[in-house]
């Protein structure tokens, strides 16, 4: 059971130029009522690092080249490096994506890479799980967790000329086939660095997609809390890794945990994926996932900021999609019915 109250996230709304929006903006802000009301089909896209990322656009990609486009769902979640999927697979075809990756010059790791594969300060990933770990049993909840995870991050040392947010953004930009937000409904996970409150972003927020994007990806030791108009914000899987239970309500969820469902957070403060798709399951959802399998969780290696690991990792996502399409067919069709 979760005895926190991070299911329930916060929308907050800032204008296109970064500033806080007028009190009169924000009823447009709050997108629950948008989200539940908008259609059958959800696809959830969890955090997972460089190797991660590739492998959700593998299992997209080898699921479309079966014959099964999950890019059609009604709502995409992306939270860290799913939000760049999220991103990428509304303006970009899964073939696109996949070449792209098989296709990019090897890369040799210098340091650990952010969330979506680009290279950030030389701190050992080790030492980032030593600290999180720290502060993970510290923390009273998960709420506790976020505040302290937050404030962790924003007395980590920055460039001191100040640039690390602009590059950050142009590392992410770059990474975005389209810099607008697709018209579908994408909600984008963040948390606030200030207050640890979950934050949601979609293209009514006034936030520019590449701006939820890098906020969702600030991992808050390797990268920096992003700033957006006067908060900054840090990785959305300090949230729910996975965040599938935003999509409580729609009729069909599949989720794509990079992480397998994993978490490193006690069970009682219910962030794993079991309890999600257990609260999802609760109020009437048909829920799936997708985990990887023996060879994509090789292909990963031993780090998953490995930026080397995302051409075996999007093969080995493509082979998986590609087995489990015939199998996820009826439960995607827009005839499905029923509780799974």
């Amino acid at each position: 059971m979760n005895t926190t109250p991070s299911s329930t996230p916060r929308f907050t709304s800032t204008t296109a130029s970064g500033r806080p929006s007028s009190d009169q903006d924000q009823p447009q802000a709050d997108a629950t009522g948008r989200v539940r009301a908008a259609g059958e089909r959800a696809l959830v896209l969890g955090g997972g690092g460089s190797a991660g990322n590739a492998w959700l656009i593998g299992v997209i990609a080898g699921l479309f080249d079966a014959g099964l486009d999950v890019t059609e769902a009604d709502l995409i979640i992306g939270t860290s490096a799913g939000s760049t999927a999220a991103a990428q697979i509304t303006s970009a075809t899964p073939a696109e994506l996949l070449a792209g990756i098989l296709s990019a010059a090897p890369q040799q790791r210098t340091g650990p890479a952010g969330s979506d594969g680009a290279r950030v300060p030389n701190r050992p990933v080790a030492d980032h799980m030593e600290r999180t770990s720290r502060i993970i049993a510290a923390a009273e909840d998960a709420a506790d967790m976020r505040r302290r995870m937050g404030a962790a991050a924003l007395e980590m040392d920055a460039p001191p000329d100040g640039s690390g947010p602009a590059r950050w953004r142009a590392t992410v930009a770059a990474r975005l086939p389209s810099q607008r937000w697709p018209e579908r409904t994408v909600l984008v996970v963040a948390v606030n660095a200030h207050t640890g409150e979950p934050v949601v972003f979609d293209r009514h927020s006034g936030v520019d997609l590449a701006d939820a994007v890098a906020a969702s990806t600030a991992n808050g030791f390797g990268v920096p809390p992003y700033g957006i108009g006067g908060s900054r914000y840090i990785d959305g899987g300090y949230r729910r890794n996975e965040n599938a239970d935003l999509a409580a309500g729609y009729g069909r969820v599949l989720v794509l945990s990079p992480l397998g469902g994993r978490t490193r957070h006690p069970l009682e403060w219910g962030m794993q994926l079991a309890a999600q798709v257990d609260e999802l399951r609760a109020r009437g959802s048909r829920v799936e996932t997708i985990l990887p399998d023996s060879n994509s969780r090789n292909a990963f290696g031993s780090n998953l900021m490995d930026p080397s690991t995302r051409p075996p990792a999007a093969r080995a996502g493509y082979d998986q999609g590609r087995a489990l399409a015939g199998q996820l067919t009826e439960f995607w069709s827009p005839s499905a019915s029923g509780q799974a």
